[in-house]
């Protein structure tokens, strides 16, 4: 049977190890959105945004 502190640590232990994996997710997540991004926007497809940004109106 498993002793109150090794329930403790194993519960600590992959609160951790979820808790990074997330973080790892959306950090590379975000490198890959960017990365198309940048591959959309040098294919010549521009944001909406990106025009109101510089004053053009449509």
């Amino acid at each position: 049977m498993m002793s109150h502190t090794a329930y403790v640590f194993t519960s600590y232990g992959i609160a951790t190890l979820t808790v990074l994996g997330l973080i790892a997710w959306v950090v590379l997540d975000g490198r890959a959105r960017r990365r198309e991004l940048a591959e959309l926007e040098a294919s010549g497809i521009r944001r909406r945004s990106a025009e109101a940004a510089s004053g053009e109106t449509r």
